[in-house]
């Protein structure tokens, strides 16, 4: 990429620490670039606030704020919700984002005829992949830059002085400064305390839970949710009609307030190193966790099992940051097919960051009360006899075999 040729950059901005300081970066590296910035709004609500007039103060020429909110839940999230994917505990929160913001991203780079994309992705994390796989898929010409992989500055500390130094505004300091990724689906943090996998979370201390409180300070008295879904989709709670975006929304809330959705795990990125990071996902585990009960009604045992291992393959996909790949299109046409009759009811009771099962129902429920009950029906006890003969066949004539030997 010849410098000379960078005259407009279209940034990923979010108007958190590493995008606040790019842009003069850009600026003083990059020929005095015209920078038009770009927040994808995928949820993440007071983060937006004042974002144009701090973009403008920065050096951006304009600021575009997409809302994205209703394809991200439609088109990133209810998939991957439908394929039941989870990567090692994680429900991909920061991971389906990325690949919806960046089509916005590169949308605005045509529209604009950017000469270039930048993003404020570090050369350790797993974002820089999910951005450039993305950007590759929809403009697979279009130069990228990542200040992370060309600038002097080595930790978050170094980035607060050069913010001051250039007199740009922040929200956090040293002492608050936790790595954040806010959405309508979750929250992460990483960072500080949390890098010494010793140290517990501080859920009881006021300002670091976002989306709800600890299980501890939850209600000592249960909450009831209950949730209809259409071929794998939630479309009420409460038997209120609401769009997949409103539910997941107000699970949030419910959610949150009975400590539900936090995972503390230490997980494995893409490029290789282990991280630790601690997510609060309250609504969405929720669905998840009504989605698969649902299941256990209407899939049949083999369909099941096959999901079940595609589901890994599929949250990997996502994690790596390969979205766009006709793999990841296959495996959703899969799980669309297996969804074609999860339909139903799922009521569950929330206390203290735990989800009971309350209920289930399908008008396709496979489950047949007279089949499996414990009194009497017209299932033939001595059918089995036969079935564990052919069955275990196998097994015998491999014990003949070695008894003669």
């Amino acid at each position: 990429m010849n410098k000379e040729n960078i005259k407009k950059v279209v940034l990923a901005y979010s108007g958190g620490l590493d995008t606040s300081i790019i842009i003069p970066w850009l600026k003083e590296n990059y020929n005095n670039c015209e920078v038009i910035a770009v927040s994808g709004n995928v949820g993440q609500a007071d983060e937006l606030d004042g974002l144009e007039e701090k973009a403008i103060a920065t050096g951006a020429s304009k600021l575009y704020v997409l809302d994205l909110t209703e394809e991200y839940v439609d088109d990133f999230i209810m998939p991957c919700v439908k394929a039941g994917a989870v990567y090692e505990e994680y429900l991909l929160g920061t991971s389906h984002a990325r690949p919806c913001i960046a089509k916005g991203l590169v949308e605005i780079a045509v529209k604009e005829g950017a000469d270039a994309i930048a993003h404020g992705c570090t050369g350790k994390g797993n974002d820089q992949v999910r951005f450039e796989l993305a950007v590759k898929h929809f403009a697979p010409n279009m130069p990228i830059i990542a200040p992370w992989r060309e600038w002097d500055i080595k930790s978050r500390d170094e980035e607060i002085a050069y913010a001051e130094e250039k007199g740009i505004p922040l929200k956090i300091n040293r002492e608050t400064n936790y790595s954040k990724d806010k959405n309508l689906w979750h929250l992460s943090h990483e960072g500080l305390d949390l890098e010494d996998t010793g140290n517990e979370p501080q859920y009881e201390k006021p300002g670091f839970l976002e989306m709800g409180v600890s299980p501890i300070m939850a209600p000592d008295e249960p909450t009831y949710v209950t949730l209809d879904f259409e071929k794998g989709i939630p479309t009420a709670l409460d038997g209120e009609k609401m769009s997949a975006k409103e539910i997941i929304l107000a699970l949030n809330d419910i959610g949150g307030k009975n400590g539900i959705g936090l995972l503390d795990i230490v997980e494995n990125r893409l490029v290789g190193m282990k991280c630790r990071g601690v997510y609060e996902t309250p609504g969405g585990a929720i669905l998840y966790k009504a989605h698969s009960v649902l299941e256990t009604l209407c899939l049949d045992k083999m369909t099941m099992h096959e999901k079940q291992k595609l589901s890994i393959t599929f949250a990997e996909l996502v994690y790596n940051g390969q979205w766009f790949t006709p793999l990841r299109e296959a495996l959703s046409a899969f799980v669309d097919k297996t969804q074609e009759k999860v339909t139903g009811k799922v009521k569950l009771k929330l206390y203290k960051g735990n989800m009971i099962n309350a209920g289930v129902w399908s008008p396709y429920s496979l489950y047949s009360e007279e089949i499996a009950t414990f009194g009497e029906s017209d299932y033939d006890q001595k059918d089995s006899a036969g079935f564990i003969n052919l069955y275990g066949l196998p097994i015998k004539v491999q014990a003949i075999v070695d008894g003669r030997k």
